[in-house]
């Protein structure tokens, strides 16, 4: 398979020794200081490009890429407030493929599984109140995370004593800890620590009077994002629309 990378950071340079050991050929690298490579016919002959990026460049690279006809893999988060109804039909009615994760982790992808079950149950027992906490790296500027964000979401739909998700505490890396918001009744709070070097550590718990339930994914690395995210495109080589982690995985 012909790969493209669209940003060249770590996960990017992480994604493409992945790659090349699954025996793909990266035909395209692109970042910050090569846009004019969009153009490029190696970047058009490309089976798909994978997209790591900031939330303010990756709805543009999304056009791009589909400008050439591209498939696009993507883990970056923040665009989709703004942009997700416009791709939602360029991928339903504009014959463009997009497979999108705020998590491309094999393991965050079953933990997401055992959230989506555990919220089911605890739709039955209104005597536990749910908290999140999301922990990443010193270099992470947004919060909560996007994976937070999707887990929270899940329990949301499911927790009928929850309407939204909402900022809780934020631990910078200094150890201040700042209040951002009073979570009302009916929020699901996400707190967030910024510490070291942590690649991601996600924990929901629910506690009662009587005992507390938690369950915790902690990466060790970036490598199971990097793999995940080279699984999917070798997915997406074969497949169309708007894509995600439920269509590759079934459980």
């Amino acid at each position: 398979m012909k790969i493209a990378l669209i940003g060249y950071g770590k996960m990017g340079k992480m994604i493409e020794q992945i790659a090349l050991s699954r025996g793909h050929e990266i035909v395209s690298i692109i970042d910050i200081d090569n846009q004019q490579d969009f153009e490029s016919e190696a970047f058009a002959s490309a089976d798909v490009a994978i997209e790591f990026t900031a939330p303010q460049a990756a709805y543009g690279n999304y056009l791009k890429a589909f400008a050439k006809n591209v498939k696009v893999v993507s883990g970056s988060t923040g665009w989709m407030k703004d942009h997700g109804d416009e791709v939602r039909k360029m991928c339903t009615e504009g014959g463009q493929t997009l497979f999108w994760a705020s998590n491309f982790s094999i393991g965050v992808a079953i933990f997401s599984a055992v959230n989506r079950y555990l919220a089911n149950i605890m739709n039955g027992f209104p005597q536990y109140d749910v908290r999140m906490e999301e922990t990443h790296h010193i270099h992470k500027l947004d919060h909560p995370s996007g994976t937070g964000i999707t887990l929270a979401e899940e329990i949301v739909e499911r927790l009928d004593r929850k309407q939204q998700w909402t900022l809780g505490t934020l631990t910078q890396p200094d150890g201040t800890v700042v209040v951002e918001n009073e979570p009302k009744e009916g929020d699901l709070a996400i707190d967030s620590v910024r510490r070291d070097e942590v690649p991601g550590i996600h924990s929901i718990t629910y506690n009662s009077e009587a005992d507390q339930i938690t369950i915790t994914h902690d990466a060790h690395s970036r490598q199971g994002f990097a793999l995940g995210a080279v699984l999917a495109a070798e997915y997406t080589a074969n497949h169309n629309g708007l894509l995600t982690i439920s269509d590759m995985f079934s459980f």
